[in-house]
């Protein structure tokens, strides 16, 4: 399984839209960013510090097909990106995020 934060509105958009496009930060990077499950506490408490009305979506990476691309990103590490939308069939779990405890602990709870 890998792991996409982002704003609940942005996950009702694709919702309504059918598709998941990413965010404005994933499209100026040229691909949709996201975290295995041992990356994702930490891009939690580096990207979505302090925010709230979060959600995480756990994604079946076998059905994202070959525009899955582990890549060297932070600290060497590789980590999925996303070359082309995100069919919402992809999405196994929609988990939406506590807002009363900082964001990497609310991942680590969901996970």
């Amino acid at each position: 399984m890998i792991y996409k934060l982002l704003a609940t509105a942005e996950w009702r958009a694709a919702e309504a839209a059918g598709v998941y496009e990413g965010s404005d930060f994933d499209r100026g990077d040229g691909f949709i960013h996201f975290s295995a499950a041992d990356q994702v506490v930490e891009t939690a408490a580096r990207v979505f510090a302090g925010q709230t009305d979060l959600t995480m979506l756990a994604v079946d990476p076998d059905v994202l097909g070959p525009a899955l691309r582990w890549e060297v990103s932070r600290g060497g590490a590789l980590f999925p990106h996303l070359y082309g939308p995100m069919p919402l069939t992809a999405v196994v779990a929609v988990i939406s995020l506590r807002d009363d405890i900082p964001v990497d602990q609310a991942v680590a709870a969901a996970l």
